[in-house]
């Protein structure tokens, strides 16, 4: 039957329901390509980040160990200069491996800040130490370019280079310089940054920190450089060899036009300041900045180097620790000194020092230093010829030998019984001899037969001791007879220590030229006093002294006398005129000037110390005595000293009469004569009865030469035993050999030079 309703099943509506349809088969959906692709890249993506994350953290944690600890960072040891100072704070020398004087930050010109900002870092006051654009662009360039990392350092990275890491350019050195720079962040105020930046950045020619360029290229203080100055030192920064004006002008006026150019753009100058600062005429200066060159003492600066300050604090404290050394030197005495050894006949050395402090007021070694290390002053070990007879002499009083006492100067031979060689025979210079003699003639015309006698009469073991008391601590220094002519190798300073001795009432004073020294924030690190010992009794070293004022005055020295001023001082000449000396002083004031080749050649005929030394020797000390404003005359001695002043006649040792060639001495209280001398208007009966009168020492080889007859009474004392044969010389040569070479010197300073790292 035909359905005839309009629902497919016919009925009502309500019977037009379906019947329920039997549940399909679900269709997997299909993820499609594309989708899966990103997913797997997003994955890989999150991996690498992951990986990459944890490489960075194992690489900081693996770098860190070889970071600067965070109390480091805090206290940041940049390399300042140590500053040695003359005895009025005059700067000597300067010791540095970076020449910097750091200056706080208001005491730099603003104009050289806001030139440095300019040019390195205008942003330094936003960022936070780094700027992550700027290094991963940096980055992306060197591993396209396959090179090393570029620059992009902001100042803070620099400074942290500059302070704790070199100048490698390298990922590992750019990301510790990263992390030390954002530590750095934290711990300081963007000011004391900066501050620390412009105190530590190389601006070239050896000049680090802002202070030193300023006065390096335009000899002024940082504070006072204007716009065209300062941005000139800021264009230095980016490559100092390059843009330096000294030796490119127009490379640095091409990067001056640059930082100008920023700072224009900055609003900093207006474009009017930037046409005047770039069209200034600039005035540059050329300031030495090498250690040799900065050095107004070398010689004495060396000694105390390698004697004193790198031994004890160590090359980087002495060259880079910021020390303020002040010395005992005067610089015009220094200078004037140099000018001294410089007017002599060969090479030389000079010495001044005070005589109750014994500071050291002028040490120079030699004619130039750059040709030669060798210190002539320290480390020359030269004969001292009749210089050393005042030892010897010192020596005799000490033995109650007096000044007016005779000796005979006459030939004299020693025979040599310990079979080692010829016998010995010492003559005078001159040829000539003059017979019965006093002590203090024989001084004054340095008589050399008349020192070997005192030598073999008192023994030579007083001589040696009285020199190692009075300063001689030469290893050279013979036990024999010939040590009496000066057969010893001694150095200058040495030869002032001891006849300072007779300028100070006896004390051997230890050489001072330290007198305190401090550390970079100005504390006292040590402080230095004068050491003296009694080295002989003070009557001996009064009387000794005017014996010897007696030689500048009538004698061998009267070259050297210094007008208007108390004078005494000793001549000294080697055998065939190798060297030659003069050795004395004036009140307050001791010096020694030595004069001789290197290779111990004749200087030729005639170049005795009173004539190769003795004039450059009064030259120094005229300058030194009105520098210093020192007396004119000697103090006399002290109550407790128990002397007297007696006039004593140079030819026979008596009191002088009116008619005597009277020679003014200090003697022991009971030991001068008090009879007149009986040649020169005293009587003979007062002279024979006088107690304390001149007496005539005679040694072995002597009983032929006393006249039966003598022109004025003296009392012959007991002779002197038999010499012993080992203080009878071996014939000594013209010249014993050195024992200090000065090629050999030299290779030791090259030596000590490397030992501490110093170029």
């Amino acid at each position: 039957m035909k359905n005839t309703s309009r629902y497919p099943y016919g009925g009502t509506p309500r019977d037009a329901v379906p019947p329920r349809p039997q549940p399909r088969k679900k269709k997997k959906r299909r993820r499609s390509v594309l989708g899966t692709l990103f997913l797997l890249l997003f994955l890989l993506i999150l991996l690498l980040i992951g990986l990459a994350s944890a490489g960075v953290a194992w690489y900081v944690v693996k770098i860190s160990a070889d970071l600067p600890t965070m109390v480091d960072v805090a206290n940041p040891k940049s390399s300042v200069a140590s500053v040695l100072y003359d005895r009025n704070d005059k700067v000597i020398a300067r010791l540095f491996i970076e020449n910097r004087t750091p200056l706080p930050l208001h005491r730099i010109s603003p104009w050289l800040v806001k030139a440095v900002l300019a040019a390195e870092d205008s942003s330094f006051y936003q960022h936070g130490g780094i700027r992550i654009g700027s290094i991963m662009r940096a980055l992306w360039i060197d591993i396209v370019e396959k090179g090393k990392v570029q620059g992009a350092s902001t100042i803070t990275q620099q400074l942290a280079r500059n302070l704790f890491l070199s100048q490698e350019r390298s990922i590992a050195r750019k990301a510790k310089e990263i992390i030390i720079a954002m530590r750095m962040e934290k711990l300081y105020s963007k000011d004391k940054l900066l501050e620390l930046y412009l105190n530590t950045i190389n601006f070239g020619r050896g000049a680090w920190g802002a202070e030193t360029a300023a006065r390096t290229y335009f000899g002024k203080p940082a504070a006072e450089l204007d716009i065209a100055q300062s941005s000139i030192l800021a264009g230095l920064i980016a490559n100092p060899g390059r843009y330096n004006p000294l030796s490119n002008l127009d490379n640095a006026k091409n990067r001056q036009n640059y930082v100008l150019g920023r700072m224009e753009a900055l609003g900093w100058i207006d474009a009017a300041q930037r046409k005047q600062a770039y069209e200034e005429k600039l005035e540059f200066r050329k300031l030495a900045n090498r250690i040799e060159e900065f050095n107004r003492a070398p010689y004495f600066v060396s000694h105390l180097l390698f004697n004193d300050l790198l031994p004890k604090y160590g090359k980087d404290t002495v060259y880079s620790g910021g020390l303020k050394i002040y010395t005992t030197l005067d610089i015009d005495l220094q200078i004037k000194a140099q000018e001294a050894v410089q007017s002599l006949k060969a090479m030389g050395a000079l010495v001044c020092m005070t005589s109750e402090t014994g500071e050291v007021l002028a040490l120079v070694g030699g004619k130039d230093f750059k040709t030669s290390k060798f210190n002539r002053a320290t480390q020359a070990y030269r004969q001292p010829g009749s210089s050393f007879k005042p030892i010897v002499y010192a020596a005799a009083l000490e033995e109650n030998i007096m000044p007016g006492d005779h000796f005979m100067d006459a030939p004299i031979t020693f025979a040599n019984r310990g079979g080692r060689g010829r016998s010995w025979s010492p003559k005078n210079s001159s040829g000539q001899y003059a017979g019965e003699v006093t002590l203090q003639k024989a001084l004054t015309s340095s008589y050399n037969t008349v020192a070997v006698r005192v030598a073999a009469y008192i023994g030579t073991d007083p001589v040696v001791t009285m020199a190692r008391n009075m300063g001689i601590e030469s290893r050279y220094l013979p036990n024999d007879l010939s040590v009496a002519l000066g057969a010893a190798s001694v150095t200058p300073l040495e030869m002032a220590v001891a006849f300072n001795c007779f300028n100070n009432g006896g004390k051997r004073v230890v050489p001072l030229t330290i007198r305190e020294i401090r550390g970079p924030n100005d504390e006292l690190l040590e402080s230095r006093e004068p050491q003296a010992l009694q080295a002989m009794k003070p009557e001996t070293a009064y009387a000794l002294r005017s014996m010897l004022m007696d030689v500048v005055r009538a004698g061998t020295g009267t070259r050297a006398s210094v007008p208007k001023v108390e004078t005494f001082g000793k001549t000294g000449t080697s055998n065939d005129f190798i060297d030659a000396w003069f050795v004395g002083g004036t009140p307050g004031l001791t010096a020694a000037v030595y004069v001789g080749k290197d290779d111990h050649t004749s200087m030729g005929r005639g170049s005795v110390g009173g004539i190769a030394a003795a004039p450059a020797w009064k030259t120094f000390m005229e300058y030194a005595v009105k520098k210093q404003n020192t007396p004119a005359k000697f103090d006399p001695p002290p109550a407790w000293v128990e002397t007297e002043k007696v006039s004593i006649c140079r030819t026979t040792g008596y009191r002088a009469a009116s008619g005597c060639p009277g020679v003014p001495l200090y003697l022991p209280i009971g030991k001068a004569p008090s009879a007149r001398c009986p040649l020169h208007g005293g009587g003979y009966a007062d002279a024979e009865e006088d107690l304390t009168g001149p007496r005539l020492f005679l040694i072995e080889q002597d009983n032929d030469l006393v006249p039966e007859q003598p022109e004025y009474p003296s009392a012959p004392q007991q002779q002197t035993p038999s010499i012993d044969p080992e203080n009878i010389p071996d014939a000594p040569a013209p010249y014993r050999q050195d024992p200090s070479p000065a090629e050999e010197i030299e290779s030791r300073y090259q030596k000590l030079l490397k030992e501490y790292g110093i170029e």
